[in-house]
């Protein structure tokens, strides 16, 4: 019996290679001489880097960056097995995480550290990036990234912007002769299901700028700066950025990277899917087994579970499909009709989000042989 084995990561609880493992702890109990096939997956936010260090058998690299607010930072990223694709999470050097609620402050905030990242990939060897952009502190679209890889953003007196979104109603030219001249064979893939442009009732000032510490003042100050960012943009760069899909994600990073790097932006778990070569495993399965912390009406927008459900369905029709999570929300029924056969809680009963999470091992592996024992029944 063949099982393809792809969770995301237990938020708080698990990375999904754990979780992957641990299905296959419970698979063993049952079945000890199964073919499993593990593949640790994502869906370009957080976990990324480790799903995607995992599925190649690569290996993760330590930085010192600039935070968002300028403090060193210690940041990760990952070099995959082909020895020349780098994976980086910005939110590991530009998270809204990295910054105390009390000093949250998208006028100042920057993406510097993300630009350090790309800088210290390319020292590593990488010709191609995967960048997922989630979770930012930041409304600076790109501007500190583009800063820290050479090129430099002055406002009409010629002096260099000073960090974060405010900055940029002041910019007046941008000058790319600095800029690192690797970046000219270096291919970037943007891994973001957000698809909002750069400024607008629905650009990124305005949809995620209050989470970031925005007040309205600062809402309407941060799209008149973003709009005039994306025009000088234009002029200097040649390129249109505004209202580009996916241009407003991580504070315009998006738009940032579109301007100043060769990019292009796809579905993170598309990414995830064709770098763990998810579909080719999933050919002549009897069995897939996914799952992520919660499984809810938030899954049919491009969430793991439904990713892997619709990729092994499309390759193996007759595959049977099951997920786990901690937590079944609202919603979660209308997967059975995309490929979702079946979804399991893995919470044994009633007990503290403490122990569920500390528990969360254990409780995959109990869940996953208490299923392989009824479907080896039925299929009997």
């Amino acid at each position: 019996m063949r099982l393809v084995l792809a969770p995301d990561s237990f938020k708080e609880s698990l990375t999904a290679q754990q979780a992957a493992q641990a299905m296959s702890a419970g698979v063993r109990a049952v079945l000890p001489d199964a073919d499993l096939v593990l593949i640790p997956m994502a869906d370009g936010g957080e976990g990324t880097v480790q799903s995607l260090v995992d599925a190649t058998s690569g290996h993760i690299v330590t930085r010192q960056v600039r935070g968002p607010l300028g403090r060193q930072v210690e940041a990760r990223f990952g070099m995959l097995g082909d020895g020349h694709t780098a994976i980086i999470e910005m939110a590991e050097a530009s998270g809204l995480q990295l910054v105390p609620v009390a000093e949250r402050n998208p006028l100042v905030t920057t993406t510097y550290g993300t630009g350090e990242l790309i800088r210290a990939a390319l020292e590593e060897g990488a010709r191609s990036i995967i960048l997922g952009i989630g979770g930012s502190a930041t409304v600076d679209g790109g501007a500190g990234m583009a800063q820290a890889l050479g090129y430099r953003l002055t406002d009409a007196s010629g002096a260099e912007l000073a960090p974060g979104g405010a900055a940029l109603a002041d910019l007046a030219h941008i000058d790319a002769s600095g800029a690192d001249p690797r970046l000219r064979a270096l291919t970037i893939l943007i891994a973001s299901d957000v698809t909002n442009p750069l400024t607008g009732p629905e650009g990124s000032a305005a949809v995620f700028g209050p989470q970031k510490g925005a007040t309205p003042e600062m809402v309407s100050q941060l799209d008149a700066a973003l709009a005039h960012f994306a025009r000088v943009v234009r002029t200097d760069l040649g390129r249109e950025v505004d209202q580009a899909t996916g241009a407003g994600a991580a504070g315009g990073l998006g738009a940032g990277l579109l301007a100043f790097t060769e990019s292009e932006m796809r579905s993170g778990f598309d990414i995830v899917a064709e770098y763990a070569h998810l579909a080719e495993a999933c050919q002549g399965a009897d069995f897939v087994l996914t799952g992520e912390g919660s499984i809810d009406r938030q899954t049919l927008r491009g969430k793991t579970p439904l990713g892997v459900a619709q990729v092994a369905k499309h390759v193996a029709p007759d595959t049977t499909v099951i997920a786990l999570a901690g937590r079944i929300g609202p919603g979660a029924e209308e997967l059975y009709t995309l490929g979702i056969d079946a979804i399991f809680s893995i919470v044994p009963g009633a007990t503290t989000l403490s122990d569920a999470l500390s528990n969360g091992a254990e409780n995959i592996t109990r869940t996953t042989e208490n299923v392989m024992r009824f479907l080896l029944r039925v299929s009997a």
